[in-house]
């Protein structure tokens, strides 16, 4: 039976060396050549050497995309004419900024992220757009993706800008690959996952976005009404900003807190339902039905309360607005079903740090079945409809 828990490693400013003329030339070769290179590519990749910010420029220059170093990694920033900005960090691969022009005639920040000193004197960044996703084979191995290199920037700053990366630490019968595209008002996140291997692949997790609001008490969601959704505990990882003391209980029978797993109780599709630990502890009335199928009964969902859902068979389409700050998100999705959604409620200081909303297309109840040789494709759209 596979774990019910799960842990993404550290997402931290771990050095990566780029060499995007090896990577294409491997994997334009057949099959087994391209599964042999991706494997010795990978581990070449997680070396202690900064990435190489000068060659960034020369290679992929004229695209509508440049690069600044931070630390032993990288920011790319991506612009198009009309001002629309967005911006990722290497190797983590999460996007902290995004910035399309509004109504006003200036631009406005929609990503929410936190800023703090790690343990080791390095620096944190939490919150944006990640990818949290486990891949798991058939015999019960797990595998997470953490290091993302750079592997091409198509387009140009006039339509779309393109950056494309590929998951250095794959497995060798993995290839998962994050395609980041920004227009004029819109910023998707697709990714890809081909499964070479000869037996079935489960694929489970959440794109996660920490939409930026001046407080969740004027933060409200349009176009949810009669969507099925069961109350489960957050979502948690190495990007997530969290609330102290947040549903913090350990599960039972685990020496792990809420806060040191990630989808800890989400994952009890993978069980029988006498071998699933409920997702509930005494006290925590929000999740006292987490066994229980509800339904949203308002099209102008008021999200003041802290709430964490996993909703089932929510619309491809619905929008977030935020009346303090008088702006709109439509969020989209396609290759997954599920939608996560998380609160952190409105007693927080306005405009702080958990002046936010989390969310994000998923498969958290139930687990994508990549069948050998497949390729599966899921994305996340996040669309300005402020102009």
């Amino acid at each position: 039976m596979a774990n019910l828990f799960f842990s993404l490693p550290s997402f931290g400013f771990q050095a990566c060396t780029n060499s995007s003329k090896h990577l294409k030339s491997f994997l334009a070769s057949p099959h087994e050549h391209h599964k042999r290179s991706l494997s010795v590519y990978a581990s070449a990749s997680t070396s202690s050497s900064p990435i190489n910010v000068e060659y960034l420029e020369t290679e992929f220059s004229g695209h509508g995309a440049s690069f600044a170093g931070l630390g032993e990694g990288c920011v790319v920033k991506m612009k198009t004419e009309n001002g629309s900005a967005a911006r990722l960090m290497l190797p983590s691969g999460l996007i902290t900024s995004y910035k399309p022009q509004m109504w006003h005639g200036g631009s406005m920040e929609v990503l929410h992220t936190s800023v703090s000193e790690g343990g080791d004197g390095g620096t944190v960044v939490r919150g944006g757009v990640s990818v949290g996703f486990k891949c798991e084979t058939q015999e019960g191995q797990p595998w997470f993706p953490s290091n993302w290199s750079l592997y091409d920037v198509r387009g140009d700053s006039e339509t779309s800008i393109e950056v494309e990366l590929m998951c250095t630490d794959a497995q060798d019968k993995v290839e998962m690959r994050n395609i980041v595209t920004l227009q004029e008002n819109l910023l998707s996140s697709e990714l890809v996952i081909t499964n070479w291997s000869s037996s079935n692949l489960l694929v489970m997790g959440s794109f996660v976005s920490h939409l930026t609001v001046s407080t969740p008490d004027a933060a409200y969601a349009i176009g949810l009404e009669g969507s099925s959704y069961y109350a489960k505990p957050p979502l948690t990882s190495k990007f997530s900003i969290i609330p102290p003391g947040y549903s913090q209980r350990k599960p039972t029978g685990s020496n792990q807190s809420w806060g040191q797993t990630v989808l800890g109780g989400f994952l009890s599709g993978w069980g029988s339902k006498e071998e699933r630990i409920n997702d509930t502890h005494p006290g925590d009335e929000e999740f006292s039905n987490a066994e229980i199928e509800e339904e949203e009964d308002d099209n102008y969902a008021h999200l003041t309360e802290k709430m964490s859902r996993i909703y089932t068979t929510a619309p491809r389409r619905f929008t977030v607005i935020d009346r303090g700050r008088r702006n709109s998100v439509t969020v989209g999705r396609s290759g997954l079903d599920e939608l996560y959604i998380f609160s952190p409620g409105s007693t927080y200081e306005w405009y702080g740090k958990y002046a936010y909303i989390c969310l994000g297309p998923s498969a958290l109840l139930k687990p994508v079945v990549l069948g050998p040789e497949a390729v599966w494709r899921a994305a996340q759209h996040l669309h300005n409809p402020n102009l």
